[in-house]
């Protein structure tokens, strides 16, 4: 019996865990300050990004042009340089778009879309191709970072709702921790780790996406 990666793992944990606190999530809830300039319902859309484009990026066709990036580190480090150059205005709106796409019942829309996001990753191979705005990638290098999106994300809901994170989504934040970890510049790390011991506070302003 062929053992499930890892990657397909986190990605399941994620899910259950930001499908959990959206069901926690009321009507009343959906206006409210979600994060930064997003409401609830805005940051619940931002957060169904994670599940649509595993959809979107595995139905586009293949760029033989595009670089290949081997690792979800790769990823991240590609989107972080294309993300300096976008207008923040536009980053936003978008999270508002994905939030107003949910239509009336935006919590029983995230369901079904992680519901039919899950069964397709469930049928498609790890080697697949997937064809991201930044580069082509696997399936099983792609899924990390949805799995990121899902966790930190949930969380957010869960901090923004005044609800405790769920056990699968404190579960899953280790694993978004080690990522995060393989980001940081050498001084990242150090402050990072100082910080983590002990030894002091992170500076202001301290981010490693």
């Amino acid at each position: 019996m062929t053992a499930t990666h890892p990657a397909r793992l986190w990605f399941e944990l994620a899910a259950d865990g930001l499908v959990a606190t959206a069901g926690q999530i009321t009507p009343q809830d959906l206006p409210r300050p979600g994060l930064g300039v997003w409401t609830v319902r805005d940051l619940l859309g931002h957060a169904s990004r994670a599940f649509s484009t595993v959809v979107s990026y595995l139905a586009a066709p293949a760029d033989p042009n595009a670089p290949w990036l081997a690792e979800p580190t790769d990823y991240f480090t590609a989107a972080l340089r294309s993300t300096a150059a976008a207008e923040p205005a536009q980053i936003a709106e978008r999270g508002r778009a994905a939030g107003r796409a949910l239509g009336d019942d935006p919590v029983r829309a995230l369901r079904a879309l992680a519901a039919d996001t899950r069964a397709l990753v469930a049928a498609t191979p790890d080697h697949a191709s997937v064809t991201t705005p930044f580069g082509t990638m696997t399936l099983t290098a792609y899924l990390p970072t949805r799995a990121f999106e899902l966790t930190v994300h949930g969380l957010d809901l869960a901090r923004a709702v005044e609800v405790a994170p769920c056990t699968d989504l404190a579960l899953a934040a280790r694993a978004a921790l080690s990522l995060v970890a393989a980001l940081a510049t050498t001084d990242q790390a150090v402050s990072a780790l100082l910080a983590l011991t002990g030894r002091h506070g992170l500076p202001e302003g301290f981010s490693l996406l």
